[in-house]
């Protein structure tokens, strides 16, 4: 993706409606406006499961060292059946965690707007960094009752400080720590996805980028909504990414779309939540799923979400693994760069 672009005027006048402001006007109504309410086949009241809460595959990875054939069985199972799991006794400290979280609340709800505008994305800007409101070609002009704030945290080549907030003063070092303490995770992760697609350990992380792979973060802010059973956070998607590795806080929110159903996806506090993105399902040649999935929103809380989207850089082209590709099993998709499949995903060209 291209470099950033953040805003750096000293003012800026809001390009768009941003879904805390829109939030904060409707929080006494019974309606929202008709941009964010979804057709009937999308609205969350008429097409969840109601009542089922989807246990999603659990993986304790503490003693991966011990367990590794068991935990890479586990691993390569979930990505192939489901395309999502959750991980638990990942090492990362639980107030690593917190902090990360703590400080990002502190960015939307304790910074004042107008600060919050000087780090938003430059509008006609190709990069996705930045504080913002619509993210890909909105289908039919609906919106999704989401504010977000995107940047990179690894490697440190690839960052750019100018779209991470100034305040609250401990941002940069709460995300910081998560980014050190998040990459071991992610090494075991790709090992793991490697073996069990019976290749060489290193050989799905060199395929995605290597050791260039880009940390991108995306902080979700999903304020109350007082039609939740009409609007969606995010809309149904796939991500365009290797893996996501995502930790939300405590509010109902994340549904997966499984045999034919809407589910909501159980909640474990401090467990990472690692959904199968684009990428890996192109480089396992369709052996691991990328998961389906979709954010709800709550009447009365706000819910957020802190997904890492693991990609490769931009140039770097992404195909299926020669490894996996025989007269049995043909390439089923295309080679190409990134960049070029992140355009089309986001302008909803085909691939």
């Amino acid at each position: 993706m291209k470099t950033v672009e953040c805003n750096t005027a000293k003012t800026m006048p809001m390009e768009v409606a941003r879904v805390q402001s829109v939030a904060s006007i409707t929080n006494c109504m019974d309606t929202i406006p008709s941009e964010y309410i979804r057709s009937k086949n999308e609205q969350p009241a008429a097409t969840t499961l109601h009542g089922v809460v989807l246990q999603v595959p659990v993986i304790d990875i503490s003693d991966i060292d011990a367990n590794e054939e068991k935990i890479v069985k586990e691993i390569a199972k979930a990505s192939k059946e489901w395309g999502i799991f959750q991980v638990i006794n990942h090492g990362i400290p639980d107030e690593v965690i917190a902090n990360l979280q703590k400080v990002g609340k502190e960015f939307f709800e304790e910074v004042p707007q107008e600060e919050k505008e000087l780090i938003a994305k430059n509008p006609g800007s190709q990069s996705i960094e930045g504080y913002g409101t619509s993210l890909q070609k909105e289908v039919e002009g609906k919106k999704g009752w989401v504010d977000h704030l995107f940047h990179k945290i690894w490697p440190p080549s690839s960052i750019n400080y100018r779209c991470w907030p100034k305040n609250p003063p401990s941002y940069r070092e709460a995300n910081e720590e998560y980014a050190k303490r998040l990459r071991e995770v992610v090494d075991r992760m790709f090992k793991s996805l490697s073996l069990g697609l019976g290749l060489e350990a290193h050989e799905m992380m060199e395929a995605a980028g290597g050791e260039d792979i880009v940390y991108l973060l995306k902080i979700n802010y999903y304020p109350p909504c007082p039609r939740p059973d009409l609007a969606l956070g995010v809309v149904a998607h796939t991500d365009m990414s290797c893996i996501t590795l995502l930790v939300p806080n405590e509010v109902q929110g994340l549904q997966v779309f499984k045999d034919g159903h809407w589910y909501d996806v159980n909640y474990i506090p401090n467990a990472l939540i690692v959904h199968i993105g684009d990428q890996v399902e192109i480089l396992s040649n369709g052996k691991y799923k990328s998961v389906y999935h979709r954010t709800t929103v709550n009447k009365d809380k706000t819910r957020m979400s802190w997904p890492i989207f693991l990609e490769p850089p931009s140039e770097h082209e992404v195909g299926p693994i020669p490894k996996l590709v025989n007269e049995a099993n043909p390439s089923k998709f295309k080679t190409k760069k990134y960049k070029d499949y992140v355009y089309c995903k986001l302008n909803k060209l085909p691939q």
